[in-house]
């Protein structure tokens, strides 16, 4: 699906994109979807931190954050960022993770990495996913921004690997991704990037989803993290994004049946209706020997 937006320069965004790896969308949430993020965060923060370096031990995640309220699943849709999607990625692409991230006071800057390196395809190569972060809080050069470093999306393997023995010349080439709250930022899985240190005296709230190609494994198991109650009321599109359609041929089939039909009030797994249609056959069987 071919998607476009009016008033949204979709070239120029698709354009950055490809030649710097990152784009920025300025007005992505406006005041009322702030706030109403703001509000569906806040019974989850304030009561855990990481469990490693990576994940940030003075930074808290809330993971699966597509169902923690309606403002999360409007924005995992948003029609401008489906249609930048729609030029980077093929028809079906999926949503392969969603989590909030506040990065506190104190907190270390993040190892240096890219977001779809799990997949262990050589690189060069185009991304196999892409991840948007939205900024609750402002982000600035003090608070834990993004650090990136532009056009590294193209970086070979051994690029890679002969920079890392230069950690000062890779710093240098970090930019931190300063924005307004409200912006959000759109980069390339192949960009080099990390969690900045927070400095300042507050903690610095976002949020990011990631979304792969339809043929991509998903970072977080969306079938079973997402009750079908609570799927069953979410948009045609959202579902798409949750691994609810077919990737031609039969990608994602459910014992041979599109997996919308999971989703039916009712519906009871086709190995388990057979099971015990079986076993019924058996014992039918049994009483008229």
């Amino acid at each position: 699906m071919k998607a476009s937006v009016d008033g949204f320069d979709l070239e120029a965004h698709a354009a950055r994109l490809d030649v710097d790896g990152f784009t920025v969308i300025e007005d992505f949430m406006g005041a009322a979807d702030l706030a109403e993020a703001r509000r569906a965060l806040a019974p989850y923060l304030g009561s855990h931190t990481g469990r490693n370096a990576f994940e940030g031990f003075a930074t808290e995640r809330v993971y699966t954050l597509v169902a923690r309220g309606a403002v999360f699943e409007r924005l995992a849709e948003e029609p401008r960022v489906m249609a930048l999607l729609d030029r980077v990625l093929q028809p079906g692409f999926l949503l392969t993770a969603s989590q909030a991230i506040s990065i506190r006071p104190g907190e270390a800057a993040q190892a240096l990495h890219y977001d779809d390196g799990f997949y262990r395809q050589p690189r060069p190569r185009p991304a196999i996913s892409y991840t948007l972060i939205a900024a609750v809080d402002a982000f600035t050069d003090r608070n834990g921004a993004t650090d990136i470093i532009p056009g590294s999306h193209r970086w070979s393997d051994a690029d890679i690997e002969a920079l890392m023995a230069e950690p000062e010349r890779l710093t240098a080439m970090m930019r931190p991704m300063v924005m307004p709250a409200g912006a959000c930022a759109i980069f390339a899985g192949t960009l080099l990037h990390r969690g900045g240190a927070n400095r300042s005296d507050r903690p610095r709230l976002a949020f990011t989803n990631q979304y792969c190609e339809p043929w991509a494994r998903t970072q977080e198991n969306f079938y079973l993290a997402i009750p079908a109650s609570m799927v069953r009321a979410m948009s045609p599109r959202l579902k798409q994004l949750l691994g609810y359609e077919i990737w031609p041929p039969f990608m994602g089939q459910v014992t041979a049946s599109h997996p919308l039909k999971a989703l039916e009030p009712g519906f009871r797994p086709p190995v388990v209706v057979q099971r015990e249609e079986t076993i019924a056959d058996r014992a039918g069987e049994g009483a008229n020997a």
